[in-house]
């Protein structure tokens, strides 16, 4: 039996979201953190991508990239909010 990649994705872009809200600061429920995981890992992967950065393994890279992407996230959508 296979865990379906979808629900993969989700439980880790919710771990990326949680993570990238304690580093900055942040509150909201689950559905918040996926999103913010989400949208993360694709600004993190552009932006290690753009300045030629890559860190361990796939999957470390993968979850470093969201967590830092969920991070720029965060915190634009602060200074877009003002």
């Amino acid at each position: 039996m296979t865990i379906p990649p979808l629900i993969v994705t989700l439980v880790l872009g919710g771990i990326a979201g949680w993570l990238a809200s304690l580093l900055v600061g942040g509150s909201g429920g689950i559905i918040r953190n996926v999103i913010i995981g989400l949208v993360g890992a694709v600004v993190g992967h552009f932006v290690l991508g753009a300045v030629g950065l890559r860190f361990g393994g796939p999957f470390l890279h993968s979850m470093i990239a969201a967590v830092l992407g969920g991070v720029i996230v965060i915190i634009a959508s602060r200074f877009l909010s003002r």
